[in-house]
């Protein structure tokens, strides 16, 4: 990621959070929450603004990194510790996150590209899958 985006999501989750999300929220037409991962190498805690989609109950995120061939780290550190917390809004809850599997990916994949078209454009100049990535509310 350039730096350039490091600083502005950064900026980003420090407003949501600031301002309990009344702020930093709605980008564009994207609807933002705040991922707390942790590292699975560090044991750091991560804080990053992403776009998300609905599915039902289910919250959809998409580990896209720009349209660049490797995953995003947030991605890597989510799939080795998927029980986290993420920040919608006002609202901080727990979740559980996998990857969408053979069966649902297609649906959820049109889900969220009819949403958002530019990851249909990563997607072209790729040779890996961008994963789509479920995360269930806890209850």
């Amino acid at each position: 990621m350039s730096i350039v985006k490091k600083v502005f999501a950064k900026a980003n989750a420090s407003l949501i959070k600031k301002t309990n999300g009344r702020l930093g929220t709605q980008l564009t037409k994207q609807s933002v929450l705040v991922l707390h991962t942790v590292g699975r190498k560090s044991g750091k805690a991560y804080a990053t603004p992403l776009s998300y989609y609905l599915d039902g109950e289910n919250y959809l995120i998409v580990a896209s990194n720009w349209g660049k061939e490797e995953s995003p780290e947030w991605f890597r550190n989510l799939m080795h510790h998927p029980r986290t917390t993420i920040q919608v809004k006002d609202k901080t809850f727990e979740v559980e996150a996998r990857q969408a599997e053979d069966g649902e990916y297609q649906h959820l994949w049109q889900v969220v590209t009819r949403k958002n078209s530019q990851f249909l454009e990563y997607q072209k100049g790729l040779t890996r899958r961008i994963p789509v990535v479920i995360l269930n509310p806890v209850q």
